[in-house]
This record gives structure tokens, C-alpha cells and sequence, in this order.
């Protein structure tokens, strides 16, 4: 930790950054906009700059070798994508009984799938397992980085995303062109399914 937090603090120095918000102790930090490699990559260094170890979901068959080797030291977990539900609350568990803090990071946009919806595992996993959602940014025109707001996934889906849609509004990314707007398939049917009780009241 004391050499990946002096590396992010002597990359941060060079880039002339400034930082910005508060790392939550424990949470769910979603990375955005992810339109570049290096935008998810700075920000793992923003964790570590923090003194953080921050945990990223990683496909378990990149695990081997070498790159197992890395990817751990970097803070990934094996993902078993067959029981994909058991591994975050076991996380969360063998944090809290050790007392350490237990902060994941995820890249909701897809990995720069430029698809229409982002995925929504940040917000299941909140609900799942009561952790907070903490907004974190990367942003090159203002030479910003950080953490912005912070909050608990809602039965209102709309809303909450509403919430992520203002705060990343103005936080292009290393290629504004790539960026996508936050927006999640649950939106969609939450808003289908409120039209339809709206109907029947007015039927």
C-alpha cells in the first residue's frame, strides 16, 4: 500500500490535478465516464492516492499467471460469473468482521461499450448488501478528480439515476464522443409499468 499510495501521489503531482469530495470508508464507488482506458485506470490511482485498496471486479479466467499475480496486487477479485450474487456479500463480510474498510469500484458504463443502457450492478448490489453509492469522477477539462455525492440505492429507480444523470451532466471524460448518458433498462420498465397503473386509474 505505502508504495502504490507514493506512486499515485508522485503520477497525481505530475498531472497537476486537483482533488476534490471525501472517500466514503465503505461503499460502492462508480467510475464514470469511462471513455478511455486511462480514465478507470486514473481513477484506481485517485483510490490509492487516498491510501485506499480499493476491490474490482475482474473475469476469473484472466486469473492466471503473471496477470493473476498483478491483477490482485491491483485489487481485483475473481468474478465466478456462474455465482456472481455469493461474491460481494462474502467480501463485505470478511471486511467487516476484520475491521478494514471495504470499498469496490465498478466501471457501470460497460467498459466503453457506448451501448444504450449502463448496467445496473452498482444499484443491485446497494441494495443487496445496504452499502452507499459514492459518485467518483475524472475530469480533464477542469483537471478535477474525486468523489462526488454520496447515497443509498432507492425503490425509485428513476430517481436515483436522475441524481447520477445531474452530477455527471458536465464530466466528459478523456473523449467526451464516447461518453453515454446514465440510464438503466430498470428505468425503462419502472416508467412502462407506472404508465400502466396510470391508465387502469384513469380506465
Amino acid at each position: 500500500m505505502v508504495v502504490r499510495r507514493g506512486l499515485a501521489r508522485t503520477v497525481v503531482r505530475m498531472m497537476r490535478y486537483r482533488m476534490v469530495g471525501d472517500l466514503p470508508k465503505e461503499g460502492i464507488l462508480v467510475g464514470a465516464p469511462h471513455t478511455s482506458n486511462w480514465d478507470f485506470v486514473t481513477m484506481l490511482l485517485v483510490m490509492w492516492h487516498h491510501g485506499a485498496h480499493p476491490r474490482v471486479l475482474v473475469k476469473a479466467e484472466l486469473f492466471r499467471g503473471p496477470l493473476g499475480w498483478l491483477l490482485r496486487r491491483m485489487g481485483g477479485v475473481p468474478l465466478d460469473r456462474s455465482n456472481a450474487s455469493e461474491v460481494i456479500p462474502g467480501l463485505v463480510a470478511e471486511a467487516r468482521s476484520s475491521g478494514e474498510p471495504f470499498r469496490l469500484v465498478i466501471a457501470a458504463e460497460g467498459t466503453r461499450s457506448r451501448g444504450t443502457y449502463w448496467k445496473s450492478g452498482f444499484r443491485r448490489l446497494s441494495l443487496q448488501t445496504g452499502l452507499p453509492i459514492t459518485l467518483a469522477f475524472f475530469d480533464p477539462p477542469t483537471r478535477t478528480m474525486g468523489f462526488g455525492p454520496t447515497f443509498h440505492a432507492s425503490d425509485d429507480v428513476v430517481a436515483d439515476m436522475d441524481l447520477v444523470r445531474s452530477f455527471y451532466a458536465d464530466k466528459p471524460g478523456i473523449k467526451p464522443a464516447d461518453a453515454t448518458v446514465p440510464r438503466l433498462r430498470e428505468e425503462d420498465a419502472q416508467s412502462s409499468s407506472e404508465a400502466g397503473e396510470t391508465g387502469q386509474s384513469s380506465g
